[in-house]
This record gives structure tokens, C-alpha cells and sequence, in this order.
């Protein structure tokens, strides 16, 4: 049977192999449009790909230099040309030295030496700005690049400006000096109130036995004028019966019978005097000789004495002392410790009646153990971890300044001891603080039972 098939006569078996022909065709035709959309889909996806590493390339705040193998600029990053004022077309494919002409060759070096392992790290550089000059500093880091098969391909390099990072270090430095300078201002302040309240305790110390000398100098005044009449008397010449007399008018056997014991009594002032300034001396803040040994159960009487007699409200005081408890370092600095436990239980203590405050020391092992305990209302749950904290205060404000109890923890700490705050049982706050023994000769701690009689 034939067929016309465009102006040809077909067999049957022409035809079929036609239909077969336009058939394939027809499916190489629907591949080259199917390899065409995902080529087009591809493209598509790189082109993103390469618009969203530029656009982090741009927004790097870190410049970025990427290099060949000879060292030559194969692409730079946004931060690089703010930094220089360079263009990119001017850079690429330009030797890395033109960028870097001031260490420039030595880095090339480090570069072409560079191994994965040995990556150069925060190298300082200057960069060369379109105006000729060098830019700021730029800590440079640089690592090597490596083609899909795993060969050195070239270099990447990147950089941070450091001279905004100098000048954020340079402007902590200087707010840090200052709160060193405000805060050391701030211990001084609470050093001159322990030390007025020192002063006013002393003060009270000395008026006693100072009153007691004057009123005796008075009295010997006295007695040196009648003594001197009746002498002017004898070398005068007056008779027996005349110097009689005048002695029982003088009370002259008084005057001598008194004399004794106003000189005595003039020399236990004047010693009671001495002793205090002895004790002002060794407990002042600062001890230029260094540590010393010292009886830290005289120094815990002689603080709470002195802090509790400054005050209009008067405490009973009650000591359980050893007769000596010898420990190394700084007296007058542990002596402002339990100033500032006292002022702060008598502080506590106001509405109290009576107030009570015991003070207590005794040897445990190796250590001095040093307890202040009122019978004030103790300390608040909230505030017994931060007691210690500087600035820390429950007084109302201009009362406190909150360095009392941190500046007494550091004290404590620097003679190697440890300090701690509580509440007693029966009520009332509670401080103990530890020291260190001092051992004798032998290996043992300078200890003395046998408590010292308190003071009335």
C-alpha cells in the first residue's frame, strides 16, 4: 500500500521508521529544554550564592584580602577599600607589596613559608592609603588556601583595625583608674571615720588620768607655796615658838604626809598616759616596720574599749580573754577590724536596753579564733552573703558607707585568716574571724590560759 507523505510516496515500513525518527527527536528535544531549566536553575542558584558572599564580604567589618600563590590580589573586600580608599579595580591582580609596602616583603616571606599548621597570627601592619599614607594598625592574620584537590592554591588574609580597639582598651584603662582612685578615696573616708571614732574613744581614755595629774599638779602648787613660806621662815631666823606656828597654821605635817602619795598617784597618771600613747603607737594603720608579734587579746579589749566609750549610749561589755594569744602582723590594722565589729553591734544595738556585747578569743589548733556577739536583732536571711560585699549598708544612708565590713575582710584575709557573720542562737548577730598562732621555739602556739579579770 503506498502512501504520500509530503510530496514522497512511503511504504509502510518507510513510515514507521519516520514515526521513529520524530519520535526520538521529540525526546532529545524535551532533554535539551529539561537540561536547559536546571541550567538556567543552577545558574540561577550560583548567582544568589555569589550575591550573598559578596554581600558578606561587604558587610565584614574585618578586611579581607584573598591572594594567589605568587602573592598576587585575587579579591578584597568593602572594609579593605573604606580603609584605604582604594578602588578594587586599581588592586586586583597587583602584587600584595603595593598594598603593603612597609612590611610588605617580610610578610610575602611568611606567606610563601606558610604551612597549614603555621598560619601567621595577629601580625601588625599598616596598609597603604590612596592618599600615600599608612593607615591605622591592622592586626593581620593569614592562613593558606587550598584548591578542590586538597593543593595550595594561594592565601587569605584577615585583618582587624586595632586602633579603635586601642583607644576602647585606652578608655577602660582610664575608667578603671578612676573607680581605683574613687573607690581608694572611698576606703580612706571609712579609715577617717574609724580613726575619728578612735580618736573620740581616746579622748575618753585620756580625760581620767589627765584630770587626775592636773588636780595633783593643783595640789602640789599649793603645797610649794606653803613650803616655801615656812622655809623663807627658817632662814629668816624666827624663833622655835614662831616657826610652830606657822606650821600648824600651814598644816605643814599634812602637806608632807600628803606629798607622797600625790607624787605616787602623779606618776600612775603620767604612766596610765604613757601607756595609752604606747598603744597608739603600736595601733597605728600604718606600720612601717612591718608585721610584728603582738597579743591579740590586749589589742581585742583596748578596740572595744576605746570604740564603746566614744558612744552616748553605753553597753555592757563582757570579755572572755586568755591572758596572751600572740599572733604575727599588723596590730593597728586589726585593731581597726574590731572597731568596725563594735561600732557596727553598737549601731545594731541603739534600740536595744540593755546592750550587751561579748568579745571573746581563744586558740583552736593552728589559728586564733576572735568572736563579737550582740543581742541586737541579728542579721537579715537576705543580707547574710553580702555583708562582706563593698558598698554593701543597712544603716540609713549618710550613716554608712559599706566598706566597713569588706575593708575588715580584706585585713583579715591579708594575715591569713577568714572572717564569717551569723546569727546566735539566743539572738543577736554574731562575727567570728581567725588568725593565725604565732609557735614558740618548740614547735608549740604561743598560748596562756587563765582569762584577764574584766574591767569594770
Amino acid at each position: 500500500m503506498l502512501e504520500q507523505v509530503g510530496g514522497l510516496n512511503l511504504t509502510g515500513l518507510q513510515e514507521t521508521a519516520w514515526i521513529e525518527v520524530i519520535r526520538k527527536m521529540e525526546e532529545v528535544y524535551s532533554d535539551l529544554i529539561r537540561y536547559e531549566v536546571d541550567l538556567e536553575s543552577k545558574n540561577d542558584a550560583l548567582e544568589q550564592a555569589h550575591r550573598f558572599i559578596g554581600s558578606v564580604l561587604s558587610s565584614m567589618s574585618d578586611v579581607l584580602l584573598v591572594c594567589d600563590g605568587k602573592c598576587q590580589i585575587q579579591q578584597v573586600n568593602q572594609a579593605l577599600l573604606d580603609l584605604t580608599g582604594q578602588a578594587e579595580a586599581d588592586l586586583l591582580g597587583e602584587p600584595l607589596t603595593t598594598l603593603l609596602p612597609f612590611a610588605g616583603q617580610s610578610l610575602v616571606e611568611s606567606l610563601l613559608g606558610l604551612s597549614g599548621a603555621q598560619p601567621v597570627q595577629d601580625r601588625e601592619v599598616r596598609f597603604l592609603s590612596k592618599s600615600g599614607e599608612a593607615t591605622e594598625p591592622v592586626a593581620l592574620n593569614a592562613s593558606l588556601r587550598r584548591d578542590a584537590l586538597g593543593q595550595p592554591a594561594g592565601y587569605v588574609l584577615i585583618g582587624r583595625p586595632v586602633g579603635e580597639l586601642r583607644r576602647a582598651y585606652e578608655a577602660l584603662e582610664l575608667a578603671h583608674a578612676d573607680l581605683k582612685a574613687a573607690q581608694q578615696q572611698l576606703v580612706q573616708s571609712e579609715k577617717l571615720a574609724s580613726l575619728g571614732r578612735l580618736v573620740a574613744g581616746v579622748a575618753h581614755e585620756l580625760n581620767n588620768p589627765v584630770s587626775f595629774v592636773l588636780g595633783n599638779v593643783h595640789s602640789l602648787a599649793r603645797y610649794l607655796d606653803r613650803l616655801t613660806s615656812y622655809v623663807d621662815a627658817v632662814h629668816e631666823g624666827s624663833s622655835a615658838r614662831a616657826r610652830e606656828k606657822l606650821r600648824a597654821e600651814l598644816s605643814i605635817d599634812a602637806v608632807l604626809a600628803d606629798l607622797g602619795p600625790l607624787i605616787d598617784g602623779t606618776r600612775e597618771g603620767a604612766g596610765r598616759v604613757a601607756e595609752i600613747v604606747r598603744n597608739l603607737k603600736r595601733l597605728s594603720f600604718t606600720n612601717p616596720g612591718g608585721a610584728e608579734i603582738f597579743n591579740l587579746a590586749d589589742v581585742v579589749r583596748t578596740a572595744a574599749e576605746w570604740a564603746a566609750r566614744g558612744r552616748k549610749k553605753q553597753a555592757v561589755l563582757s570579755f572572755d580573754l586568755p591572758a596572751s594569744l600572740n599572733v604575727r602582723g599588723n596590730a593597728g590594722a586589726i585593731h581597726q577590724v574590731l572597731v568596725n565589729l563594735v561600732e557596727n553591734a553598737l549601731d545594731a544595738m541603739e534600740d536595744v536596753n540593755p546592750a550587751m556585747l561579748w568579745l571573746s578569743a581563744r586558740a583552736e589548733g593552728a589559728s586564733a579564733v576572735v568572736g563579737v556577739r550582740d543581742n541586737g536583732p541579728g542579721i537579715a536571711d537576705g543580707s547574710l552573703l553580702k555583708v562582706f560585699d563593698p558598698f554593701f549598708t543597712t544603716k540609713p544612708p549618710g550613716r554608712g558607707t559599706g566598706l566597713g565590713l569588706w575593708i575588715s575582710w580584706n585585713i583579715v584575709k591579708d594575715h591569713g585568716g577568714a572572717i564569717e557573720a551569723g546569727n546566735h542562737p539566743e539572738g543577736g548577730a554574731v562575727v567570728l574571724f581567725t588568725l593565725p598562732l604565732v609557735a614558740d621555739g618548740k614547735g608549740k602556739r604561743s598560748t596562756a590560759s587563765g582569762p584577764v579579770p574584766e574591767t569594770p
